[in-house]
């Protein structure tokens, strides 16, 4: 066994192409450029895992040709995997079967725009996945959808019928693992950035003001960028 398979869900930060609800109130660089940092971010939170636990991370990314934009982004030791399918629930199933079919014990399909993601959401998915008979770890996020999906099994039932990018994904996705006969564990809610609220609750979090979201990751390169650009302070 390889251990577990963290994959980011993401698409190369290309200007104009990322972020895009974001880049109307920033601009396309800046949103691209912060897209980049939360990469960046996510990739240290997953390389922060204990290795004793067992695990690869992964850059389930999108567009195809953009390979090198991910490799200048990620860890040396993360693999890549181009994204496959026309919707969201295409692409998860398809990286779940492809990760878990190279030999993975376990699949976790995280966020790619969530830069403070504690890895000990990633370590508590793990260790639940690990638990004896099939089941499914989900993280849901503030908006209605979720973060994080960690499965044994490439269950396409989950992705099909979903009503991708509402307020119902967790809830739906939740009700069809029940249906299924799916044990289900739930992380703790977290937050991913698409728009400038979002950035707000980012830049909270970040200056230690957040009420809601507490003790998350340091996201160094967000932090960074964030901090030296001032006309970004929402």
């Amino acid at each position: 066994m390889k251990g577990a398979a963290i994959g980011i869900i993401c698409k190369a930060p290309l200007p104009g192409r990322s972020k895009t609800r974001l880049a109307t109130a920033i601009g396309i660089d800046a949103a691209s450029q912060l897209s980049a940092c939360f990469l960046r971010d996510v990739a240290a939170a997953i390389d922060a895992v204990p290795k004793s636990l067992g695990r690869r991370g992964y850059g389930v990314y999108a567009p195809a040709g953009t390979e090198h934009v991910m490799r200048e982004l990620l860890p040396n030791n993360f693999g890549l995997l181009l994204q496959a399918g026309e919707d969201l629930g295409e692409v998860l199933l398809g990286a779940s079967r492809a990760l878990l079919d190279a030999g993975h014990d376990c699949v976790l399909l995280v966020n790619g725009d969530s830069p403070t993601l504690p890895t000990r959401f990633l370590v508590q998915a793990i260790e639940a996945l690990r638990e004896p008979g099939d089941r499914m770890v989900l993280g849901p996020a503030s908006d209605g959808g979720y973060y994080l999906i960690g499965l044994k099994s490439p269950h396409q039932r989950l992705f099909t019928q979903i009503a991708w990018g509402t307020n119902t994904v967790a809830r739906a996705t939740c009700a069809r693992a029940d249906e299924i006969g799916l044990a289900t564990t739930l992380l703790p809610e977290w937050y991913d950035i698409d728009d400038v609220e979002t950035l707000r609750w980012l830049q909270e979090e970040l200056a230690g003001r957040s009420r809601r979201f507490r003790a998350g990751g340091f996201a160094p390169a967000s932090r960074a960028f964030l901090n030296d650009a001032p006309e970004l302070n929402l």
